[in-house]
């Protein structure tokens, strides 16, 4: 996301001042190929934590950066070794490669200054703003980050999160979202000094307990313009989506250095009774920014159609069972944002967004582009 920055006047800006409009010409982004995957990375001991909740996000997800990701600076990211005397282990933190903070490995994948992250029962899409590259301790890719990895361990440790099918105990993703902000908080002050802000949004997949049995309930939470939207496929129609949250066009709400937003006063959580089969989409603005509603359903419909058809060639006609219907749902959206993105006569949702505002724009709109697709299912036994 290139956005303008909040300074430490930042409600005193004007409108204008905040504004970013995409030049006509697009360049094409240095990264030819999509980044892809089911599930993000998870230290060893979270892989062997059994699960209890009855339903399960089937999953999968890509990536495409209009620019490399920088890398995380020290204590972050080890340096490599420098000395022949240093121990020639793989297992040496100083030629580990992964991210950490506090003894821990950043959960979660960065995509340019965006973050994704991608479980059982939790996936969200975080959209760092760019502008942040510019300054001298600027780094929106480190904030986006370490808000999903803290908001994901807080979602971990709660026991009510994974607890067995009878709970009635309900988890608190704002919270969650609270203590990962202030975390970062303190994780990226002195004597570190990264300054950066993100959006941030995140879907959270439990249970609710009802006559004699189980039925999904996802708890989405927002804010800023990151987007969580889940689809019926067999309907083709939106359940839900999210509301994007602006201090005015193009500026959102955002966690982080200077911004006077907090998870506590300004996230939005909502409860919403979902099916098996569902689809849940966790997307950066990258998405909604140069796909229209349409499209999204209807990219959905036909990716799950065809890697349907496909699994029941394989398979001998048992699709529910079949994996990959959800990489190639995200690889499919990441693909028709970035045509229209790389457009410079599409007409776009944020085209359309500008004019309104009175704005002389065409075609879409270049930005880092994040998708989560999580299909709904109940665990077996």
């Amino acid at each position: 996301m290139h956005r303008h920055i909040p300074t430490a006047s930042f409600l005193n800006v004007r409108r204008h001042q905040c504004l970013y409009l995409p030049p006509a010409r697009r360049w094409r982004s240095s990264q030819p190929t999509i980044s892809e995957g089911t599930k993000t990375p998870l230290p060893e001991a979270a892989l062997a934590q059994q699960p209890k909740s009855p339903f399960f996000f089937d999953t999968g997800y890509a990536l495409y950066a209009k620019r490399p990701s920088r890398p995380f600076p020290p204590p972050f990211l080890s340096m490599p070794s420098g000395s022949f005397s240093d121990p020639l282990s793989t297992h040496n933190r100083s030629r580990d490669r992964r991210s950490y903070v506090n003894g821990e490995m950043i959960r979660g994948i960065t995509n340019g200054d965006d973050a994704v992250l991608v479980g059982e029962n939790f996936i969200g899409a975080n959209d760092g703003v760019g502008a942040w590259a510019h300054k001298p301790r600027g780094h929106a890719a480190l904030w986006s980050r370490l808000i999903l990895h803290f908001w994901a361990l807080e979602a971990e440790r709660d026991a009510s999160v994974t607890s067995a099918a009878s709970t009635s105990v309900e988890p608190d993703p704002v919270a969650y979202l609270q203590t990962a902000y202030e975390h970062t908080l303190e994780a990226t002050a002195a004597p570190n000094e990264w300054q950066g802000t993100t959006t941030a949004c995140a879907a959270l997949l439990h249970h609710v307990h009802e006559a004699a049995s189980s039925e999904p309930l996802l708890y989405v939470t927002n804010l800023g313009d990151s987007q969580v939207m889940v689809v019926r496929p067999e309907t083709q129609e939106i359940v839900y989506k999210t509301t994007e949250q602006w201090h005015w066009f193009d500026c959102p709400r955002q966690l982080g250095t200077n911004s006077p937003d907090t998870p506590h006063a300004n996230a939005v959580m909502d409860k919403i009774k979902i099916r098996e089969g569902d689809v849940v989409l966790a997307m950066s603005d990258g998405v909604v920014d140069n796909l229209w509603e349409h499209e999204i359903i209807q990219n959905v419909h036909e990716s799950m159609q065809r890697t349907t058809r496909k699994d029941h060639k394989e398979a001998g006609g048992d699709a529910q069972e079949a994996d990959g219907r959800m990489l190639d749902v995200a690889k499919e959206l990441v693909k028709a944002a970035r045509n229209i993105a790389e457009d410079p006569y599409a007409e776009s949702p944020f085209m359309e967004r500008a004019v309104e505002e009175g704005l002389a724009m065409e075609g879409g709109k270049l930005d880092d582009i994040s998708v989560v697709a999580a299909l709904c299912r109940r665990r077996s036994g």
